[in-house]
């Protein structure tokens, strides 16, 4: 069974920005352009039944579109750092969503997500690389920043076990209520069944 999460996806003008962040910095694994996108909720490793269920009750979620940007570019891993993100402008509707999403992981019986919400979209997994040398790619592109863009949609994720960094396959997809829409979002095809 693949691995399962939530995530936002990244609009391919904005993705091109983010590439212009790639190189400079020995020792880092790039991930590519059309895997980029910012995590909501890891889900992990589910039979077919349950990720049938996580389907059915993420379909349910009805919450309206949103708009987020991307500002400034840090690590993780502050002595030995293992990865490169941009981060994600706060947004008390996406803050919302991700918690609406853990509350429906929580009760389908999924464990707790142990690491705080932090939004951001991973640009390169770090193996090796000398801090002084994190601390200059860092330092040249602080300012890093992107215009608004609207956030219509989540979608559920898989990825293969690999070393991370994808590739990432979208499995369904939810849209969210327009702006102006006082009504319901049209229901979501399902894209395939896990059973």
């Amino acid at each position: 069974m693949p691995r399962l999460f939530t995530a936002l996806e990244v609009p391919r003008n904005i993705a091109m920005s983010l590439s212009l962040l790639r190189g400079g910095l020995p020792g880092a694994r790039w991930i590519d352009v059309e895997n980029y996108h910012v995590t909501l909720r890891f889900i992990g490793d589910v039979d077919g039944r349950t990720a049938d269920e996580i389907v059915d009750r993420l379909d349910r979620i009805d919450r309206p579109e949103f708009q987020i940007s991307l500002n400034g570019i840090g690590s993780f891993g502050s002595k030995k750092p293992h990865s490169i993100w941009a981060g994600v402008s706060p947004s008390q509707e996406m803050a919302a969503l991700q918690s609406e999403i853990e509350r429906i992981c929580q009760r389908i019986g999924l464990p707790p997500d142990p690491r705080k919400f932090m939004p951001h979209v991973t640009l390169a997994r770090l193996k090796a690389c000398r801090l002084d040398d994190v601390v200059t790619y860092l330092s040249g592109r602080g300012d890093f920043h992107t215009l608004p863009f609207k956030v219509s949609r989540f979608v559920l994720m898989s990825s293969k076990d690999s070393i991370g960094g994808g590739p990432y396959v979208t499995e369904e997809a939810f849209d969210l209520r327009d702006f102006g829409s006082g009504t319901n979002r049209s229901s979501v095809e399902p894209i395939k069944s896990f059973v």
